[in-house]
């Protein structure tokens, strides 16, 4: 299932995409299905 905010990338061509519906269908691309990608940390300011 595809969830609102999460964004996924194309290991082939880099193309990434921001889910602005959820669905339950799947994303594909030219080399198959993408892949979601995890936040990126941060650092903290402590």
């Amino acid at each position: 299932m595809l969830k609102v905010g999460k964004r996924y990338r194309c290991e082939g061509c880099g193309t990434e995409v921001l889910v602005t519906k959820a669905t339950d269908s799947a994303l594909a691309c030219c080399t198959g299905d993408m892949q979601m990608l995890e936040p990126k940390k941060t650092a903290s300011a402590d």
